[in-house]
């Protein structure tokens, strides 16, 4: 039965539409606190702003985690084989480093050139993630 289920001819572009709504809610939220952390939209407030990035981004992370985990087992052979998969794994797993370290040392707070350096380094990771993402499939 479950596997039926699994099989279901909608159920891997519902996955795939919830997948790319969490990366959406991820990288919008992302990015915008990342715009208002180097001078844009200054009359918005850094804190209020940031909480509520920071949990729509988490949401989407979550989506997307939970889609593509599903996604995942469907055809774990097939992604393990592919190099764009690796590698979208690794970043993503820099990404994670890069934002518990940012979170960590209070950069939201400090706002140095480490933390900018990080917020550049946010950007590019989750950014190159997005861009392998898209070639897994071809």
């Amino acid at each position: 039965m479950l596997q039926s289920w699994l099989t279901h001819a909608w159920l891997y572009p519902t996955l795939e539409v919830v997948h790319i709504l969490g990366i959406a809610l991820l990288l919008g939220n992302l990015l915008t606190l990342e715009v208002r952390l180097w001078g844009g939209a200054s009359s918005l407030a850094v804190p209020a702003l940031a909480r509520l990035c920071i949990a729509l981004a988490l949401t989407g992370f979550v989506l997307a985690a939970a889609s593509g985990l599903v996604m995942f087992a469907l055809q774990a052979q097939e992604l393990l084989s592919n190099d764009r998969f690796v590698w979208k794994m690794g970043l993503l797993l820099l990404a994670g480093m890069n934002a518990a370290a940012f979170h960590a040392r209070a950069s939201l707070q400090r706002l140095d050139v480490w933390a900018r350096i990080q917020l550049v380094l946010s950007a590019l990771l989750w950014l190159s993630v997005l861009v392998l993402g898209r070639w897994i499939a071809y």
